[in-house]
C-alpha cells in the first residue's frame, strides 16, 4: 500500500506532467500548416480556393472550378513568372461558372498556385503536393 507521502509526490508529479503538456494558448494553424487533402478538385468561391492544400498522385490533373461570381486567373507560383509548375498555367482565366484542368502533374514535388490578377489575396493561394 502506498504511503501518504508517496501518494502526494505521485499526484504532484502527475499534475506537473499535465500542466507541462497542456497548452493554455493553442495556436491557430496558418494556411501553410493546413494538412493536404487527397482530392483533385479545387473550388473557388467568394471565400477563396478550397481546399487550399491538396495531395495527388503523380500523373494526375487537378480540376479548378470557379463558383465565384467573378473571374479568376489561376496560375503557378511564383508571381509573375509562373515557372514552378507550368502545367498549372493551363487553368488560366476562368469566368464565373467555368472549370478547367491543369496539365498532367507528373513530377513529385510541391507546386504553389495563386490568382494572377490578385496575387496577394491569401485565400486564393495554395499548394498541390504531387506524390
Amino acid at each position: 500500500m502506498m504511503s501518504s507521502y508517496t501518494r502526494r509526490i505521485s499526484i504532484a508529479a502527475l499534475a506537473g506532467f499535465i500542466v507541462a503538456c497542456g497548452d493554455n494558448n493553442p495556436s491557430v494553424p496558418s494556411p501553410g500548416d493546413t494538412p493536404s487533402v487527397q482530392t483533385n478538385t479545387i473550388t473557388i468561391t467568394s471565400s477563396g480556393a478550397s481546399p487550399r492544400n491538396i495531395q495527388i498522385a503523380a500523373g494526375t490533373r487537378v480540376l479548378f472550378i470557379n463558383n465565384d461570381s467573378r473571374s479568376h486567373n489561376m496560375t503557378s507560383d511564383p508571381h509573375p513568372s509562373h515557372t514552378d509548375c507550368p502545367d498549372i498555367n493551363q487553368v488560366g482565366f476562368l469566368s464565373a461558372g467555368q472549370s478547367r484542368e491543369t496539365g498532367n502533374l507528373v513530377i513529385a514535388r510541391t507546386c504553389g498556385f495563386h490568382d494572377h490578377d490578385n496575387p496577394s489575396q491569401g485565400t486564393l493561394t495554395g499548394q498541390i503536393v504531387i506524390k
